[in-house]
């Protein structure tokens, strides 16, 4: 690599030598950057941030998202509104590279920006953009939104992180080993590399993939005369990509066709790697999926006191701390809401990514039973909701406001807007409980609940994702019954609720007001078990040891 564009600010750990690249749509790396949605972003940030410090010779790469993904601000009436404003980032290099790629059959411009692993204690990062002077503004606007509903443009997204991201490394003359597609949305940089180097076996050696959608219908996927048409082959022809990848009648799966590119996938917890192999194990050709287990990095979300206190054993300490946490957190929930919270109440907290399989309303199903739960003056209650959805799923924007409709005149319950790294740690460390009930195997992860863990909070959880790997009931979380998995989705939705009601009732709440020293040596021990597995340390040494190196 020329030396004027060495990214590293380190020596690589021999052990990591070899050389990635790390192909993400997001990045949750710090609040300052808000070039990211949800979990697939909080992962890849935490991912780079544990290749920082085992110092991998790993390189990210991403697109830098001139809006972002979206601010989540309110409308008059205090329901959800959706704003998209420009945003300016002094941190970041220029590397004063700019180079041609083609979509659509015309010229695109891209320049690289630079995110120094100084700046954040990442490993680097480079960030892609079409909003440059030499682009037209229709091409400027490629690197304008973070999953723009437009097709063409989402298409045309793809290209630019996937061929321009691959372009971008020769250009540096970096002699990458191994690309990792964190998702299928850089499948162009397949196509790139089948170009360059005529084979298939070749391209195969190079690429590894990793899958985090446990849906059919939430793969991505296109008409093959639409992406032929938008450049999205980078040159090869139909009848070169039918043979190479065989798409499905006329339809390119960005997943399928990444497990036939790859020479290793993987499902991002235990559970989600067997939901993957039945998902795809039926199509010809596709490569091995493993699992390595999603993580977070503890460096970057832990608080530094309540460590200290689990560290000494000290549990009057680390009850201390966290009603301090807490009164943080409520100093954030006064100001948006005027609503005042309590440290001494227990503290439920929702707070992900607003879709409806994650029913951020299920604690709503009955709600006479709700009622009774945040009205009991004896075991006093105080829940917080918070979440993006995406800015075009009014399902999931309607829920968001009929949740705030609903509980607006509750002084103990109230949702919160803006849930991003910032919010994020508030939440995570003033909680006490962390539900997350998902619609079982619908959830390929989520390391939400990993996070507030580590920050002394216990989980309340259906049992998926990584939480069947994490989770001992009344030891160390708290396990919601399923429903048999035949039933229709509105009979599960029904006795999930109920499964829900009854631990509150009977379980969590009585243990935190009862036997608070029980709940504390359940807190102490969640803290302990959670580190260091789900730590991002022992994932991205996992992915060399499972996927690069083998």
């Amino acid at each position: 690599m020329a030396q004027l564009f060495n990214p590293f600010s380190y020596k690589f750990d021999k052990k990591y030598s070899k050389p990635v690249a790390y192909f993400s749509m997001e990045f949750a790396i710090d609040q300052p950057l808000k070039i990211y949605s949800g979990g697939l972003g909080f992962l890849a940030g935490s991912h780079m941030r544990s290749a920082y410090d085992l110092k991998q010779n790993v390189i990210g790469i991403g697109i830098l998202w001139k809006k972002g993904y979206y601010d989540q601000e309110r409308n008059q009436d205090q329901t959800l509104r959706v704003s998209f404003r420009d945003k300016d980032y002094f941190f970041l290099t220029d590397t004063n590279i700019v180079f041609p790629i083609t979509i659509h059959g015309a010229k695109v411009y891209v320049k690289a920006m630079l995110l120094k692993p100084e700046v954040f204690q990442t490993a680097p990062i480079f960030l892609l953009t079409t909003d440059i002077p030499e682009n037209d503004f229709l091409a400027q606007t490629i690197s304008h939104r973070l999953y723009d509903p437009n097709e063409t443009t989402r298409i045309a997204q793809s290209i630019l992180l996937g061929t321009g991201g691959a372009k971008l490394l020769d250009i540096l003359e970096r002699p990458t080993e191994i690309y990792h597609m964190n998702e299928g949305h850089a499948l162009p940089l397949c196509f790139y590399l089948l170009d360059k180097y005529k084979d298939i076996e070749e391209v195969k050696k190079r690429v590894v993939f990793t899958t985090h959608t446990p849906e059919l219908a939430g793969n991505e996927e296109h008409s093959v005369p639409l992406l032929n048409s938008m450049s999205f082959f980078n040159g090869l022809t139909v009848k070169q990509v039918e043979e190479y990848v065989k798409p499905e009648h006329g339809t390119l799966n960005y997943t399928l066709t990444a497990l036939r590119l790859a020479k290793k996938a993987n499902g991002v917890s235990q559970l989600h790697g067997e939901v993957a192999r039945k998902m795809w194990g039926k199509y010809e050709g596709i490569c091995k999926i493993d699992a390595v287990t999603n993580a977070q990095n503890k460096r970057y979300w832990i608080d530094e006191e309540l460590q200290k206190a689990l560290d000494k054993d000290n549990d009057k300490g680390l009850a201390a701390r966290k009603k301090e946490l807490k009164a943080k957190l409520f100093r954030v929930v006064a100001n948006q809401t005027g609503k005042l919270f309590d440290p001494n109440v227990l503290t439920i907290v929702w707070a992900r990514r607003f879709a409806g399989y994650k029913r951020a309303n299920l604690l709503l199903y009955d709600f006479d039973r709700f009622l009774k739960l945040v009205r009991n003056e004896k075991m006093p209650l105080q829940i917080i909701w918070a979440g993006k959805p995406y800015p075009e799923d009014f399902a999931a924007i309607n829920i968001f406001n009929e949740i705030y409709w609903k509980t607006k005149d509750l002084p103990n319950c109230t949702v919160l807007t803006g849930y991003e790294l910032w919010l994020s740690g508030h939440l995570k460390k003033g909680s006490d409980v962390w539900l997350n009930n998902p619609r079982l195997y619908h959830e390929a992860s989520g390391t939400s609940g990993m996070t507030a863990a580590m920050n002394a909070s216990l989980n309340l959880s259906i049992p998926d994702g990584w939480v069947p790997e994490f989770a001992k009931q009344g030891k160390n979380a708290f396990i919601i019954d399923t429903a048999n998995d035949a039933l229709t989705v509105e009979e599960k939705d029904k006795i999930e609720a109920e499964s829900l009601y009854d631990l509150l009732e009977k379980e969590v709440i009585p243990m935190y007001y009862n036997s608070p020293a029980k709940w504390t040596k359940m807190v102490m021990t969640s803290m302990n078990d959670v580190a260091p597995f789900f730590d991002s340390s022992r994932m991205a040494d996992e992915y060399y040891e499972k996927m690069y190196l083998q």
